[in-house]
């Protein structure tokens, strides 16, 4: 009986091995599958250039910045500028504003959406401060850059586009949701 105790805790030990490890791979993960596919706009700084795009000048569109701090920490993070007008293929940089309020040093991330669900595939980042985990200073303030273009194959139905992102704290997400390590 107790071998078989022992090997369900040397299994179950395993699994919450594995369980933290992929924890751990799903930003990397994250961003590999936006690097290969696009997804939420991040492309490579060399495709938007290597591909010249005609700005569409007939028409504009409302892009809006919207902000969320996870879990309701208490920094501040907001976009300098609620909304821009842009032109189709029109690249244009806005810089969001964050400051880490708390009296100890944290990583952050921020995570993009982009509505309606049919502008997120013509939504193109080629510089982003959620591309990379962000260290504060206690007290420390960052202004940070967000360079983007809407593709003129966009939707004309699509006159207003919403770019949100939630900023979390990276450390205390990994420490949340990796499970306490069994006594062996």
């Amino acid at each position: 009986m107790e071998s078989g105790a022992r090997r369900s805790t040397w299994k179950f030990g395993l699994v919450v091995v594995g369980m933290f490890g992929f924890g751990f791979a799903l930003v990397p993960l994250y961003n590999a599958l936006c690097d290969a596919i696009g997804l939420n706009g991040r492309v490579k700084m060399q495709a938007a250039v290597a591909a010249p795009i005609q700005v569409d000048e007939s028409r504009m569109v409302t892009v809006q910045f919207v902000t969320t701090v996870n879990g309701g920490r208490p920094w501040q993070f907001r976009a300098e500028e609620a909304s821009v007008k842009v032109h189709p293929g029109e690249l244009r940089t806005v810089k969001f504003y964050a400051r880490n309020t708390e009296d100890r040093a944290l990583v952050a991330q921020a995570v993009p959406n982009v509505a309606p669900m049919e502008a997120a595939k013509h939504m193109r980042k080629t510089d982003c401060f959620c591309f990379n985990q962000q260290p504060f200073a206690a007290g420390e303030e960052k202004h940070m850059p967000v360079v983007f273009m809407l593709d003129p194959a966009l939707p004309a139905d699509v006159d207003t586009v919403t770019l949100s992102y939630t900023f979390f704290e990276v450390e205390q997400v990994a420490h949340k949701s990796a499970p306490a390590q069994p006594k062996i």
